[in-house]
C-alpha cells in the first residue's frame, strides 16, 4: 500500500513539476519520500532556489506562509490546512505598538516561527541557530523578542548588555520538557549527552551538555564521538538521527514526545493535494511585502 501511494506521488511529481518539502517533526514516511527534509527556514529558501511550479509544504501553516512569502510565483500547497502552531500566534500587536511609543530605539525581533501578520509588524526575523548572531549585531540597545519567551531568555543570556523584553509564548511540545524527565533520564542513561532546543524552559538548557537548533542538534550528534544521547526536542529528529548514526544511541525525555499539528501531514494527504491542487497557501501582496522586508534584513545581518 505505501509503495502504491510512493509511487504515485512520485508520478504525479513529475508530471507537474511539484517538489515536497518536509519539516523535520513531520512523520518518518513523509521524511522519507520529501525532496527536503529540513528546518523551516532552510526549506523556504530551497523553495527559492528550485525550479519547480509546486511545492507541497509538509509542516504547519507559518511555514508554508514563509514558503509563499520568499516564493510568490510558486503555488504553495500544505497537505492539511489545520495544521498549525500555537506559538506562532502568541504575541499581540498591540503591546508591540506600546512598546515603540514607550522605547525610542525598539527593535522587535520575531523568531520565525511566527505567523506572516506577526513578521509584518516587526523589525528583523530570527532563526535558532542564528538569534544570537543577528541581537548582536543589532545597533539597538531595547529589543522586544516574540514569540518564544524561552528562546529570548536564552539570547538575552548570550547578549548581557541588551535590553532584552520578553514575551508570554511558548512552545507547547519543548515548554513540556521538566528539569526532573531530564535528570532521571541522565539516571538512566549516565554516559549519554543532553542535547536541547533552546525553546526549552530555562532549568532544563541548564542540565544540558549542547544546546541548538534542530539542525545544529543533528550535526552535533553526527560530529562527536559520543555514542549515546538524551534528546530534547520533538521525536521526529529520531528519524534523521537514526539514519545518520545508525550505530549510535538516542533517547528521549519523554514518549510519544511529538507535535499532534506536524504529524497531520501524511502520504495519503501529500497524494490527495498534489492530486487535487486544494489547500494553496494565500498572502496578499501587501502582507507578503510587509513580511518580507524583516525576513531580508535577517539576511543581510546575517552575512
Amino acid at each position: 500500500m505505501k509503495k502504491s501511494i510512493t509511487d504515485k506521488i512520485n508520478r504525479l511529481k513529475e508530471e507537474k513539476n511539484a517538489i515536497i518539502l518536509a519539516h523535520y517533526y513531520a512523520p518518518s514516511e513523509v521524511q522519507e519520500i520529501a525532496d527536503y527534509v529540513g528546518d523551516s527556514y532552510y526549506l523556504a529558501k530551497t523553495a527559492k532556489s528550485t525550479n519547480t511550479d509546486i511545492v507541497v509544504f509538509c509542516g504547519v501553516a507559518f511555514m508554508g506562509e514563509s514558503v509563499k512569502i520568499l516564493n510568490p510565483s510558486k503555488k504553495v500547497l500544505m497537505p492539511d490546512m489545520s495544521a498549525d502552531c500555537p506559538m506562532a500566534h502568541m504575541a499581540d500587536i498591540q503591546k508591540i505598538e506600546e512598546l515603540r511609543k514607550e522605547y525610542d530605539d525598539l527593535a522587535v525581533v520575531c523568531y520565525i516561527n511566527s505567523t506572516a501578520e506577526l513578521k509584518a509588524h516587526s523589525d528583523v526575523c530570527v532563526t535558532s541557530s542564528n538569534a544570537v548572531k543577528i541581537v548582536k549585531a543589532l545597533p539597538n540597545k531595547n529589543i522586544f523578542f516574540i514569540p518564544d519567551e524561552n528562546l529570548g531568555r536564552y539570547v538575552a543570556e548570550q547578549v548581557p548588555d541588551k535590553n532584552i523584553i520578553l514575551n508570554s509564548g511558548y512552545c507547547p511540545i519543548h515548554a513540556s520538557v521538566t528539569a526532573d524527565q531530564v535528570k532521571k533520564a541522565k539516571e538512566k542513561h549516565p554516559n549519554a549527552l543532553v542535547l536541547t532546543h533552546p525553546e526549552c524552559r530555562e532549568d532544563v538548557l541548564s542540565l544540558s551538555d549542547f544546546i541548538g537548533s534542530t539542525a545544529e542538534i543533528l550535526d552535533f550528534a553526527k560530529e562527536t564521538q559520543n555514542d549515546e544521547f538524551i534528546i530534547c526536542t520533538e521525536d521526529g529528529v529520531a528519524y534523521p538521527l537514526n539514519v545518520n548514526n545508525p550505530n549510535k544511541k538516542f533517547h528521549f525525555v519523554a514518549e510519544n514526545f511529538c507535535c499532534a499539528d506536524m504529524k497531520l501531514n501524511t502520504l495519503d494527504k501529500v497524494l490527495h493535494v498534489l492530486e487535487s491542487e486544494e489547500n494553496e497557501v494565500m498572502v496578499s501582496d501587501d502582507k507578503r511585502l510587509s513580511a518580507l522586508r524583516p525576513l531580508d534584513r535577517m539576511l543581510e545581518i546575517a552575512k
